[in-house]
């Protein structure tokens, strides 16, 4: 596909730094000039939930402050010049979304609203005219909610049943397991690309082997995936991939469901409204081919230029080296909270820039509440992962998580912070 940088919507982003961290964090990636472009960190903030959500780059502000003021329009419906040049950049935002995911067409990209609405979608479209009693969806003990609940409630009404597949004992998807138990009454596979709680890595390829072996689908839960990894549709093998736009240093209220056309081509509407119509009469609507067909209604315009503009700040960057970076600190933060002998850690030695971990007598919470007092925000909770949490043997779990604006002061900060805390209680 040839470039399509919006024409409309300026989506220009500040290069990085590139080059020898300053903190001594050895990866290939200088937070030099990367910080500073993030307003949400001033005053020395130092950030440690970008798996929850990430801060967002000025240049992503500013592109949504301009799409939705001087540039404001609707699109896909007006016939003056404005809601023609919006439409315009609305779409090579989709083009944008599908060179970024390795997609082969725009065609193949679905905006929706998060990677929930995006899962949900699959489930109930997708499931609702495929799946029928006795056929069987594979899970893992890992799953986010939002990976495990549009399951149930599909499997429920049709009569399917969910099977879930256990991890290795440091925290990664057992695919020995996984191979050795798919069937073919398997008619989907749904798993995390990447845990949001361990920051574990899945073997897609291997995955997708062995689900497409039994004749199953693979849907793949890319949000921890998408911020730092490459993506290549074809590579990875797999038949859905959701992200979320908010984890990738763009806005909320947007996210990105890919599937191949002709898989969208087969599946019905989920949402009935605007825009998704070919023809309405009382009698009978047609629907318009895939993806207007799944995009009911007045679309997420200026959340869709923003996610624009934050994938372009992330190519600027380049995902191998955000990956580098992030998977540096979790490591540099394991090895300083080891030292820590209340401390327990949770996942693999190598994770993707996540650190879970709990601290003997003292609740998440509570760990959570005396680092902010120290300038240092982190997760505590179940983390939308409950089945996991009853895995693990722990109701909650304290946790790290980095972005690419994070360094070697933030490791320093929370290592301090959880210091206080264990002198606070014993």
């Amino acid at each position: 596909m040839e470039s399509t940088t919006s024409p409309f919507v300026s989506s220009a982003v500040e290069t990085p730094i590139v080059g020898a961290q300053p903190h001594g964090v050895s990866t290939a990636l200088s937070t030099n000039g990367i910080r500073d472009q993030f307003p949400g960190l001033a005053n020395n903030w130092h950030y440690l939930d970008t798996a929850a959500t990430a801060q967002k780059p000025q240049v992503v502000l500013d592109a949504m402050m301009r799409a939705g003021g001087a540039d404001y329009a609707t699109v896909h419906r007006g016939v003056y010049a404005r809601s023609a040049h919006m439409t315009v950049a609305f779409e090579a935002a989709r083009e944008r979304v599908a060179r970024f995911m390795g997609a082969a067409s725009a065609n193949e990209i679905v905006f929706v609203r998060g990677a929930t609405e995006g899962i949900n979608l699959v489930a109930h479209s997708w499931g609702g005219a495929h799946l029928k009693a006795g056929d069987r969806i594979m899970l893992s003990q890992l799953e986010h909610h939002s990976n495990i609940v549009p399951w149930q409630m599909v499997a429920e009404k049709v009569g399917a049943h969910i099977d879930v597949c256990p991890l290795t004992v440091d925290g990664l998807i057992d695919l020995d397991w996984l191979e050795a138990n798919l069937t073919e009454q398997h008619k989907l596979v749904a798993l995390a690309h990447v845990s949001n709680v361990l920051g574990s890595v899945l073997g897609v390829k291997r995955a997708a082997k062995a689900a497409h072996a039994v004749g199953a689908k693979l849907m793949l839960d890319g949000c921890q995936a998408a911020p730092r990894m490459r993506l290549n549709m074809a590579e990875l093998g797999c038949d859905f991939y959701v992200f979320s736009g908010h984890k990738l240093y763009g806005p909320t209220g947007v996210g990105v469901l890919w599937a191949k056309a002709a898989t969208l081509e087969s599946m019905p509407p989920w949402q009935g409204g605007g825009a998704m119509i070919d023809r309405v009469t009382f009698e009978k609507t047609t629907y318009a081919p895939a993806p207007a067909r799944f995009e009911a209604g007045t679309p997420m315009i200026i959340e869709v230029l923003g996610l624009h503009t934050a994938i372009d700040f992330v190519d600027a960057i380049g995902p191998e080296e955000i990956f580098a970076h992030e998977s540096a600190l979790a490591a540099q933060t394991r090895d300083a909270l080891r030292s820590i002998n209340s401390i327990t850690l949770f996942g693999p030695e190598k994770s993707a820039g996540i650190v879970s971990f709990s601290m003997t007598g003292v609740h998440p919470h509570d760990i959570g509440t005396i680092l902010d007092e120290e300038g240092v925000a982190i997760r505590a909770g179940h983390h939308c992962a409950q089945p996991l949490m009853d895995h693990l043997g722990v109701a909650a779990t304290a946790r790290a998580s980095f972005g690419v604006y994070n360094d070697q002061s933030d490791v320093a900060a929370l290592v301090r912070g959880l210091e206080r805390v264990k002198r606070i209680f014993g």
